[in-house]
Parts: structure tokens; sequence; C-alpha cells
């Protein structure tokens, strides 16, 4: 009777994962965030990134409500975060010559902690880089599952085998098109385009943004770091599909000249900056929806498997996906039938709450019409009062918050 009452839900062995060998492809938030929870947990984990080294810099990325928080304190880097936020201020819609339309409150935009996204990542590298093998400058040619484990050949390095490979290399993910199919069956296009790169700080922002919308297009200058002389831009236009190569930089120049030529405010001054600016950053608003998450000993995690361009909490998403993907092959003792199946259905709702935010990015920046974007100003200079600011706080938290995590034996 006490052998069948007893309940021993964290069993040592449950906790140890040294049996298992995990390759995850890709370095930017995902695959660092669940190497850093498996090597909890004793997993031998291999991270591959295309990319010669670490990226740094990117978008500011920001974390709220508490399950982020649980989440990010458990993994050990809540503090770390916090000691290299960027402390972002309010940012201003403005009108063609400046002047201020309607205040954005930093809660909205930037969440309770911002961080860029590159030092997110190195924040998780340098917690793991002891316990985790990194291969960077290359990627995965070929998958062979078999009963037993995944026969993996590389670009350039030796075939190896592993137990398990997890899809954590983004939007586009190649890791996804070897195993699920191409692109094309899961990406569905929002109607706008966003590109991203570095401007000078010629309006002396310091950790300020300016917005600025006509029908249809939309730039967003900021400095979110405090450096005087350095500044992003952001650029959103409304366009049908358009044929491009995103690694073309110099195409797509061309195309950021052309939607963005004869725009007021201050554009004169960016597209400037955009044709002496070496990175550039520009993709299609979207999103991925797959049929499932999961192919025998392959699974999805973060924006490959249910990914947003922007304004759908990405990467929140993705910390949370690696939080419960980790800790269900630990509750399973390594099983990862059962470990893929729990995370699956875990994860998906909530994924597909957040994704429901990024719908609206494009119309937030860029609306249609000035009809819509005096429509847009009006409702967030109501919402930004104090009388409601507490109410749409909670409500930009909700999506963040709509799952609840079990108790995982890290």
């Amino acid at each position: 009777m006490t052998k069948q009452t007893r309940q021993t839900p964290q069993t040592p062995q449950q906790k140890n994962l040294a049996h298992l060998s995990v390759l995850i492809s890709g370095a930017s938030v995902a695959g660092p965030a669940l190497a850093l929870n498996l090597a909890r947990l004793g997993a031998r984990v291999t991270v591959v990134e295309k990319a010669p080294d670490l990226r740094g810099g990117g978008f500011a990325v920001d974390f709220r409500g508490h399950v982020h928080r649980t989440v990010l304190t458990s993994m050990g880097i809540w503090d770390e975060i916090h000691a290299r936020q960027t402390h972002m201020g309010r940012q201003t819609v403005v009108d063609a010559d400046g002047s201020p339309r309607v205040d954005l409150p930093a809660e909205l935009m930037s969440g309770d902690v911002e961080i860029f996204r590159g030092d997110l990542a190195q924040i998780m590298h340098e917690r793991t880089k002891g316990e985790v093998e990194y291969v960077f400058g290359d990627s995965i040619a070929t998958l062979g599952e078999d009963a037993d484990g995944v026969d993996v050949t590389f670009e350039k390095g030796a075939p190896r085998r592993f137990d398990l490979v997890v899809g954590a290399d983004g939007l586009h993910s190649h890791t996804r098109r070897l195993v699920f199919g191409d692109e094309s069956r899961y990406l569905r296009f929002f109607g706008h385009y966003v590109a991203a790169f570095d401007v000078p700080n010629h309006l002396g922002l310091d950790r300020t943004g300016r917005v600025y919308s006509e029908p249809g297009r939309a730039a967003v200058v900021g400095n979110y770091d405090g450096d005087p002389d350095r500044a992003g831009a952001l650029l959103v236009f409304r366009s049908e599909e358009l044929p491009y190569d995103r690694r073309d930089v110099t195409a797509v120049k061309r195309i950021l000249a052309e939607r963005f030529a004869g725009m007021g405010w201050e554009l004169p001054a960016v597209l400037e900056a955009l044709e002496e600016a070496d990175d550039v950053y520009f993709d299609a608003i979207a999103q991925i929806h797959v049929d499932r998450l999961v192919k025998g000993r392959v699974v999805l995690l973060g924006d490959a498997g249910y990914g947003a361009t922007m304004g759908g909490m990405g990467t929140g998403v993705a910390i949370v996906g690696a939080y419960v993907l980790a800790g269900e092959l630990a509750l399973a003792g390594g099983d990862f039938r059962v470990a893929f199946a729990e995370y699956e259905s875990r994860i998906r709702d909530f994924a597909k709450g957040c994704q429901k935010i990024s719908g609206n990015a494009g119309p937030f920046f860029a609306p249609p019409t000035e009809r819509r974007i005096r429509s847009r100003d009006r409702m967030y200079r109501l919402l930004a009062s104090r009388p409601l600011a507490r109410f749409f706080k909670r409500m930009t938290e909700k999506a963040a918050t709509g799952i609840k995590l079990r108790e995982y034996p890290f």
C-alpha cells in the first residue's frame, strides 16, 4: 500500500539527462535558452550556428508579466538582464515638423524590462559555453532518422549522430525546411515589410524615440543605449508581396529608397544614412503557422515553429518554450515521445495568443490612411492617460501570461 500511494514526481533519474545528446540549430535566443536549460539537467548539448560568431546588436526585445519573470529567474539571468537593460523611455509620435502628437509610455513599448537581443544571447552564451559545445560558421546539410537516433551531416564539419535535433534557427528555419517542407507552406504574409539599420543620432535622442507615419509607411528613429552619436532607424511600409533576396543588401536599399522617396520629417537624412549602412535588416512582417511542431526526433522551437517578425513577443515565447521543452524532457526522463507531445500541447495555444498581437504591428506603425493615423493617435492618447494606464498594462501582459507553468525539476 505504501508503495502505491507514495508520490515521487521528481526522481533523481528524471533530473539527470546525461544519457541524452541534443543538437540545436541556431544560436540567436531560442537555441542558447534551450542549451542553458538542458545543460542544467546534464544533457550533452551541441549548438550549430551558420554565422561565424555570436551575433551582437539586433532589435531591443522586452519581457513582461509573471511568466517571463518566473522563467528568467529560474534560468538565473533575471538580474543580469536588468543590469544590461536599455532603460528606454517614452517614444513620441510626431508630425512632419517634429511637433509631438502623442506620447507612448515606456511600459507600452518596452515591457517590464528591455534588452538588446544580442546582449541577451551573449548572457546565455557566457552561462553555457563551458558546458555546451558551440559550432559557429556551419549548418546542417542533411538529417537521417532511424529508430535509435538522427544522423546529421554538416556543410563543413564531419557527420555526427544525436539522439534529438531541435530547429531553433528562426523564422526562415533551414531545419524546418529539411524536415517539415518548404517555407511557403507555413509563412503567412501580413501586407507589410520592415527594415532596420543604424543612423547618426542627429536628433540628439537619449533613450527616447520618435515615430512618424504617413499613409502606408512609417519611420521610427530611436536611441536605446544612450550613445550620443548613434541611433537606430526602423522603416515600415505597406505592400503587396515583393520578389527579392533579403541577403542582397544593394537590392534591399533600392527597394527602401523607392518606397520612402518624398516622405517628410527626417526621411531625407534617414535615407542618406541608409546609403552608407553596412548592415541592413529587411524582412516581411509575417508569421509561421505549422501543422505540428514535432516530427519523430526533430522538434521546432521559437520563431522556427511559431514565429512572428515583430510585435508578437517572439523572444518571450521562445524563452518560455525553451523552458517548457527542457522541463518536459526532464519529467519524462528523456523519453522524447512523451516530452515532445507535452511540449507541443502546452506551448501551442500560448504561442498563438502572442501571435495574435503581432498581426497589428504593420497597421500600428503604418496605418493605410490619414484618418486611420488620427484614429490610432486618439486611441493611444486615451490609453496612455493615467486612469487607463494600469488597465492597458494588464492588457499588454495578458498574452505574455497566457500559460500555466508546471513544476519542473531544474
